[in-house]
């Protein structure tokens, strides 16, 4: 691939991993999986997980340190937004999967590989046309199913495969690959944005990415500028920390009206919206030393209005009831324990 092309392209795509080396966060499974290859033993694969964990850069690394320049002879791709019904897998895939390769080296596999990404979303007639055929072609096709819930896909295709549950990916590994992307891209990033940024994206590797190059782009143009701590929040739309520590003060310490009165402003002139506000009081309620009692109690109110929000419940009395479940819980924690 030319290097005017490579510029041309976003950063996940520019930085996707060439071979398994360059897969970051996911060691074990990759490791596994390698040995898998040098013994000649490659079995049936299903990668599942959150998103951006490397579920598709792992297995495309690996078709193409297996292939080389036969890559795209032997491989077959197929992602949810190609139409992948039951005419799909019967002609398409079948017909990809009954042909064998006549051109192979003799170190190289004989067997085709076809990927299926995102495959939770096939139709459960789909996926029960291909659990036959992965049994009936597996001498010269390997079957690679990719998905971010397996409890979506039919049980009798997962238990024709080796499993692999990819987890969020750890934020030391991001680091490394941001570390990367910064010294290549000459991104100008503070410490502190490093951080946030690594934090608000909770082990998503492509959502790191895009963030640090939507920030790059705003600041293009200025080399003074570089991307700071209320860059990467704004660009996330996440609330900042010391706005949602301002309306968490005044709820534990103010009367009612006034901590009403404060949510609201900060929801108007910041643009808050009330989901987020709860998710950000229940990661700083986490580090405070509760009762059990007391600790179930608010977690579970929260819960309520954040379901309330989810069904449409109206803005004013969620804010109120945000207040009262959080007072209440610190009114309990402060009353004396009697036997």
């Amino acid at each position: 691939m030319s290097g005017n092309y490579k510029d041309n392209l976003p950063w996940v795509e520019k930085y996707r991993p060439d071979n398994l080396e360059e897969v970051y966060g996911q060691g074990d499974i990759v490791n596994t999986v390698r040995k898998f290859v040098e013994s000649g033993k490659l079995p049936h694969l299903l990668f599942y997980g959150p998103p951006g964990t490397g579920k598709t850069s792992t297995i495309v690394a690996l078709a193409k340190e297996i292939y080389g320049p036969n890559y795209r002879n032997m491989v077959l791709e197929l992602n949810a937004s190609d139409d992948r019904g039951i005419d799909v897998v019967r002609n398409q895939i079948k017909s990809f999967a009954s042909t064998r390769q006549i051109f192979t080296s003799g170190s190289a596999p004989h067997f085709k590989l076809i990927i299926l990404d995102e495959a939770d979303a096939m139709t459960s007639v789909a996926q029960n046309s291909l659990r036959r055929i992965i049994e009936k072609y597996t001498k010269n096709t390997r079957f690679c199913i990719l998905a971010n819930y397996s409890h979506k896909l039919n049980p009798a295709l997962i238990s024709r495969c080796t499993r692999f549950r990819f987890h969020p990916i750890d934020e030391e590994s991001i680091r490394s690959r941001i570390d990367n992307v910064v010294i290549k891209e000459h991104v100008n990033i503070t410490p502190e944005a490093l951080n946030a940024l690594l934090h608000l994206s909770q082990g998503d590797m492509r959502r790191s990415l895009n963030v640090l190059q939507a920030c790059k782009a705003a600041t293009d143009g200025d080399d003074d500028d570089s991307i700071d701590v209320d860059m990467i929040y704004n660009c996330i739309g996440a609330p900042h920390p010391q706005d949602i520590e301002a309306c968490l003060d005044s709820i534990l310490q103010d009367d009612w009206t006034t901590a009403y009165l404060t949510l609201n402003r900060y929801k108007t002139t910041k643009g808050l919206a009330l989901i987020d506000l709860i998710a950000g009081f229940i990661e700083i309620l986490s580090r405070y030393e509760l009762k059990p009692q007391n600790r179930v109690h608010y977690l579970k109110g929260l819960s309520d209005i954040e379901y309330g929000i989810s069904k449409g419940g109206n803005d004013k009395i969620q804010s109120s009831a945000i207040i009262a479940v959080i007072k209440q819980a610190m009114e309990h924690e402060q009353q004396p324990t009697t036997k």
